[in-house]
């Protein structure tokens, strides 16, 4: 094949095609747990997580929720990723073997909000919310009381979500899409002294922690009993004048590790002695990886 710039135009014009294709092939994950929002900044501030939503009655002057002291910040970062082409392959027309690889890469790109939200999902055990306190902790400040959102243990990890409203437990921050970018110019510095031409996909973007009440981080193994104790955690919670927050999971995270036990508790209409198991599709089960 002789390498012109109109070639190359329909090579490029492939690979997008190929990169694309494995974009649309993925189906994420994370939008079951997470709220998008979009930046545009290198950073978002979100000061108003320390103030939760409620009425109360009007008596006497307003009573005005201020925004948190201590603001929760989103940090944005930059991520890229490239592959090069030798010009010998698309001179010997074998160019056709780096589509897929291409299509791969788009798969990279799309998992790659999976691997940030349960990521942190993860981490929340060891890593700070708004308050100050680690998403998954034992001494949430709520007025003057001190409230739990985990269970100890030395398991792999599983987590109830309330995913019921507009701001899910997690956030993903999504700055710059992915853009795809060829370097194909016979007088690219990349042609010219490597004899390569580049390709590279490239974004910035954050995942972050919400509401820590909508959430339930456990360690310990994955029963009936440790089940209901965290249902009762996270459906009686109460905001500091006394009210009921009407929290209530929705989904279930959990990972290679707790598999089985997630379907044989939710999953299985009858139980040991062919009793009706109460727990039955009580929550929906997101089987994620990346909290493995």
């Amino acid at each position: 094949m002789q390498v012109t710039a109109t070639a190359l135009a329909a090579l490029n014009t492939g690979f997008r095609n190929d990169f694309n294709g494995g974009l649309a092939g993925v189906k994420p994950l994370w939008e079951k747990v997470a709220t998008r929002v979009t930046s545009t900044r290198s950073s978002n501030t979100y000061g108003w997580l320390g103030a939760w939503p409620g009425l109360r009655k009007w008596i006497g002057d307003r009573i005005v929720k201020r925004l948190s002291t201590s603001s929760y910040t989103i940090v944005n970062e930059s991520y890229e990723e490239t592959v090069a082409v030798p010009r010998t392959a698309i001179e010997d027309d074998e160019f056709g073997i780096y589509g897929p690889m291409m299509a791969s890469m788009a798969q990279t790109v799309a998992e790659h909000p999976d691997e940030l939200v349960f990521g942190l999902l993860k981490a929340g055990f060891t890593t700070p919310c708004y308050d100050g306190q680690n998403f998954f902790d034992e001494e949430h400040p709520v007025g003057d009381t001190l409230v739990s959102n985990m269970q100890a243990g030395a398991g792999e990890g599983w987590y109830l979500l309330d995913t019921r409203r507009p701001l899910k437990p997690l956030i993903f921050q999504d700055r710059k899409k992915p853009e795809f970018v060829a370097k194909t110019a016979l007088t690219d510095e990349n042609v010219f002294n490597a004899a390569e031409f580049v390709y590279g996909v490239d974004c910035r973007r954050a995942a972050g922690f919400g509401f820590w009440q909508l959430a339930f981080g456990s360690k310990a193994a994955l029963t009936a009993e440790n089940y209901e104790a965290a249902f009762e955690a996270m459906t009686s919670q109460r905001n500091e004048e006394g009210g009921v927050l009407n929290v209530r999971p929705t989904i279930i995270v959990v990972g290679p590790g707790n598999r089985a036990a997630a379907k044989k508790l939710f999953k299985a209409m009858l139980v040991e002695g062919g009793n009706t198991n109460t727990n039955y599709d009580d929550v929906e089960i997101v089987e994620a990886p990346w909290v493995g």
